[in-house]
């Protein structure tokens, strides 16, 4: 694996979305640059630390200067996974891009798999078929997958992986803002109702090695949920 030259855009922008994953993130790079290495082309890996206090940051950078594809982005604060979603718009300079969460729960097995599909596809999604999770995980995702599906209709299935042409980006409009997924949740929307072509992939999760979602809680669903009223307001206006 090389990475791009200068003009040159890879073929994969991988970003890895970190905020205090200090315990997980080289194990992630080094999982993801050697399954990128398996797969023709130049691609990039672009570490977006979201306002880590744990050292991520620091450990992101030392990482920069043994890979050479690897770049990294700081956010002075914490700005939540909607703003890890859109500097990874503005910032991964690859054909395809691909969003890794820095936990390692998904395993990097899953890039060669969606940039294959990616030749009949605009957009390869990631489903989880049949997935269990505990009693309370089960009952806050079933009712916020029901509330989506009732403010904003029939939606794509979707459970986390995502790549997409990053042209998609110049031609989708995106409104969304605020910490949340919405920003991800309208441009798959956008790209559905569009007529682009999606895909999906069954992918599976790994239990966390080290730390704590921060994502599947009550507080976290809220936001999202608030951030769903008003995009559904947004895609009534075109």
């Amino acid at each position: 694996m090389e990475g791009a030259q200068v003009g040159e855009a890879p073929e994969i922008s991988v970003v890895i979305m970190a905020f205090n994953e200090v315990e997980n993130l080289e194990e992630a790079v080094a999982e993801i640059s050697g399954t990128l290495e398996h797969i023709p082309g130049q691609h990039e890996i672009l570490i977006v630390d979201d306002g880590s206090n744990d050292g991520t940051g620091e450990l992101a950078d030392r990482l920069s200067t043994r890979h050479p594809i690897l770049r990294v982005i700081h956010h002075p604060e914490n700005r939540g996974l909607g703003g890890a979603y859109r500097t990874g718009f503005t910032q991964a300079r690859g054909q395809h891009v691909i969003f890794y969460p820095a936990d390692r729960q998904f395993p990097a097995r899953f890039i060669p798999t969606f940039h294959q599909h990616m030749r009949h596809a605009d957009m390869v999604l990631g489903v989880r078929p049949g997935r269990r999770e505990s009693w309370t995980g089960e009952i806050l995702s079933v009712g916020e997958r029901l509330l989506y599906r009732i403010l904003l209709g029939p939606m794509p299935r979707f459970h986390g992986l995502v790549m997409f042409r990053r042209s998609l980006l110049q031609t989708v409009p995106l409104e969304s803002r605020g910490r949340g997924w919405a920003i991800m949740m309208e441009f798959i929307l956008r790209v559905d109702r569009a007529g682009y072509r999606l895909a999906h992939i069954p992918i599976e999760i790994r239990p966390r090695a080290h730390g704590e979602s921060k994502v599947n809680n009550l507080p976290t669903i809220w936001a999202n949920l608030k951030q769903m009223v008003t995009l559904r307001q947004t895609l009534r206006k075109r």
